[in-house]
């Protein structure tokens, strides 16, 4: 049924996420939820491997994509939305919500990237609302904007399937931090109580795992368990106690090694930054800044 999608899992183990390829039974009409370009921070390198493995696949099944969903501008990996549209699926569009436009507000000037630099978001093919509704082939899906973690933060409903971005981790992962620029542990709290009114039965596919005490790495649970077992934000945590435990969390955390190299291309929907005259293309680093 369009209503129960096939969810098929890519785990990046560099930057532990997870990407999705998402359809209906028997429809050929796909949508890539999160991709990676693999990126070596000691010497500069991408790489497609990744990004590459989900394209073997969408081939073998027969598949077309008609959307390359983000869930946000991701500060620990660079998205390979970009190039996936570019080198496989022309007809793609790419897609993040609307709060996009903020953080490009934000981070424009943190990289100085000047006033020819948009942050209107067009350099993505559709911004969503909230709530906004689209369709993956005959199957509807729906945007819940999710922001706490990050401005921009959107979760994708399709079907009966959740793709969280990192608003929620595995119930024993708990949740996303909520230190970067724009985000905020008390909007991240009521985020959550949005997606905790969905059905109980509505699986859950996360952006991240851990693998906590060494569990194998796993994506996939439901909204009953996480409203049951979240070990940051179960039923009885109240939003005070959520801050306090998150901002706590968050002050131990030290920043994503690739968030630097990953922002300022992610708010380009993953497109790097034009070559130089010598054909060479450069990431900038602030020093001191972040």
């Amino acid at each position: 049924s369009p209503m129960n999608p096939l969810v098929h899992p890519f785990f990046h183990a560099d930057s532990n996420t997870w990407s999705y390829l998402v359809h209906a039974p028997g429809d050929t009409v796909a949508a890539v939820i999160d991709p990676v370009l693999d990126f070596d921070p000691k010497s500069a390198r991408t790489s497609t491997a990744s990004a590459q493995a989900i394209v073997d696949h969408v081939a073998a099944q027969g598949l077309q994509v008609q959307w390359l969903l983000e869930t946000h501008a991701h500060a620990d990996h660079l998205s390979a939305a970009h190039w996936l549209k570019q080198t496989h699926w022309p007809e793609a569009r790419i897609a993040i919500g609307e709060g996009i436009r903020t953080v490009q507000k934000t981070f424009r000037p943190i990289f100085n990237l000047g006033e020819h630099f948009p942050i209107d978001g067009s350099q993505f093919d559709q911004l969503f609302a909230d709530d906004e509704t689209f369709a993956i082939g005959a199957m509807p899906a729906r945007v819940i904007a999710v922001p706490g973690h990050t401005s921009d933060s959107n979760a994708y409903l399709i079907g009966d399937a959740l793709f969280t971005g990192d608003s929620l981790f595995m119930p024993d992962g708990g949740t996303a931090r909520c230190d970067f620029p724009g985000g905020s542990a008390a909007v991240l709290y009521r985020s959550i109580q949005r997606l905790y009114a969905l059905p109980d039965a509505t699986r859950v596919f996360v952006c991240h795992d851990y693998g906590p005490g060494g569990r194998p790495f796993a994506c996939e649970t439901t909204i009953g368990e996480q409203k049951r077992a979240n070990i940051h934000v179960r039923d009885g945590v109240d939003e005070a106690d959520f801050v306090r435990l998150r901002d706590a969390r968050d002050a131990t955390l030290a920043m994503p090694t690739l968030i630097l190299p990953a922002v300022q291309t992610n708010i380009r929907a993953g497109a790097l930054p034009d070559a130089e005259d010598n054909g060479v293309r450069y990431l900038k680093l602030p020093i001191d800044t972040i």
